[in-house]
């Protein structure tokens, strides 16, 4: 894989306004949000090239000339708006992008509904490995998988959201992988609302599946599959995968592991590990989806994976993150596994680890 984040040479003057750029992202952040949420950009999309001036946006969003120039300033100032001449404004590329790209949208919503709050604490939860930022919630949970089927409305719509749009597309592509040689039970390891346990049973008629999750998250995801009609089909395991006691039923054909390992921290990932190791049989194949920063192409898919990190440590666990490959590889190792297989680039942004006993 090529090489990200080259340094770039800047003079003095360039660093410190690269810097006056971080120490204003908060702000930055609430202000483009809201020029899309409340109307402006839609309306600076629709005046085109020519541009609209700040009263007429105002008409248009019912918002006063004072909150409209306020949010425009700020949005000529990080690029999201131009201006054309001295009255008008008219929306920028990158504007566009915010206002109509369905991934920038959807990493836009996660971080302010999701994220923003708790990262207050970002740096608590670096000290103590605790979801610090998970008590903007409630304090009675320990992760945020499990407040996860308990958090408001459009917590939850981003957080899915967020979570489907990278692997959605990833699904279809794996299953070829999984499914060239016959497979009569597969384990889907945190199978969170059983998207895939659906999609992999309905691509294979003789396919016998097993869900494990948390005991709530569960049975969404059993709920989901009984409403597929795949009832006697798709079962489910109730398990805490954090209890290094807890065992993984033997013998599958397929271990399946979607966007779960960056749920944990190391010493965890490798218990997990060493657990579907013993589970498994000579023939078994395990198989790791993840999004790796440092197997990706551009620099833009690796800095949102590298900056979702912080979430886990503040927001979700305490102590997990968006591992690198090497990282993973290393673990792997660790747990006694053997790589047979690691292709790159499917869907999004993903890789998926084939794993055996052995490595033939």
């Amino acid at each position: 894989m090529k090489p990200l984040f080259k340094n770039k040479q800047l003079s003095a003057l360039e660093a410190q306004y690269e810097a006056h750029k971080i120490a204003y992202a908060p702000i930055i952040f609430q202000a483009v949000r809201s020029l899309r949420d409340l109307g402006v950009l839609a309306a600076l999309e629709k005046a085109g090239r020519g541009g609209v001036d700040a009263e007429a946006i105002a008409e248009q969003t019912g918002l006063s000339t004072y909150a409209v120039n306020t949010l425009l300033e700020s949005g000529l100032s990080c690029g999201v708006v131009e201006q054309p001449d001295e009255e008008n404004f008219c929306l920028s590329k990158i504007g566009w992008f915010l206002q109509n790209d369905a991934m920038t949208r959807i990493n836009m919503d996660y971080n302010h509904y999701v994220c923003y709050k708790g990262l207050y604490d970002l740096d608590q939860s670096l000290q103590t490995e605790k979801p610090v930022g998970l008590k903007v919630f409630g304090e009675q949970w320990e992760t945020l998988y499990q407040a996860l089927p308990h958090l408001p409305q459009k917590v939850k719509d981003a957080w899915y959201a967020f979570d489907h749009y990278y692997s959605d597309g990833t699904y279809p592509l794996a299953l070829p992988m999984i499914f060239d040689r016959p497979v009569g039970h597969l384990l889907d390891i945190g199978a969170n609302v059983g998207k895939f346990s659906i999609l992999a049973a309905k691509a294979n008629p003789d396919l016998h599946i097993t869900m494990l999750d948390l005991p709530d998250q569960l049975q969404i995801a059993l709920d989901n599959a009984a409403a597929a009609g795949l009832t006697g089909r798709v079962e489910g395991l109730a398990v805490d995968l954090l209890d290094s006691q807890a065992a993984i039923p033997p013998k599958g054909d397929v271990y399946w592991l979607s966007q779960f390992l960056s749920c944990f921290g190391r010493p965890q990932i490798i218990s997990i590990l060493e657990r579907i190791k013993e589970a498994m049989g000579p023939q078994s194949r395990l198989f790791i989806l993840e999004t790796c920063w440092d197997r990706q192409e551009h620099e833009a898919a690796a800095y949102s994976l590298i900056n979702t990190s912080p979430y886990f440590t503040c927001m979700a666990s305490g102590n997990s993150k968006m591992y690198s490959a090497r990282e993973l590889l290393e673990m792997i190792e660790t747990a006694g596994l053997k790589l047979h297989q690691l292709q790159d680039n499917l869907g999004v942004c993903h890789s998926l680890f084939e794993c055996r006993l052995d490595a033939a």
